[in-house]
């Protein structure tokens, strides 16, 4: 089974390495989050050196087909987020994260 990064993991890397309180770290953590996820609201695009880009795309309305009974339906038009990893990234995550 896969483990999960969680924000209080992220908090708990903050406090061990950076040495703000676990108070402050938590604080840190849900300051850039909050930061992130505003931007991306906006529309913006949220570009992370060496990791990667996350974007907001609107798609257009088009039509589908229920795999079941093979009926078109609608699909109505969306905002949906997109994240592309940088080169660099792409090249850990297939090196098995080497450092």
């Amino acid at each position: 089974m896969s483990k999960t990064l969680t924000r209080m993991d992220l908090s708990e890397a903050v406090f061990r390495e950076v040495g703000l309180s676990r108070n402050e770290s938590a604080q840190l953590v849900e300051s850039v989050l909050q930061h992130m996820s505003d931007a991306l609201v906006r529309g913006e695009t949220v570009k992370i050196s060496s990791f990667g880009t996350f974007s907001v795309r609107d798609k257009a309305p088009r039509m589908g087909r229920n795999p079941k009974t093979g009926e078109e339906v609608p699909i109505s038009p969306r905002r949906v987020l997109s994240f592309r990893p940088s080169h660099l990234m792409k090249d850990r995550v297939a090196s098995g994260n080497a450092k």
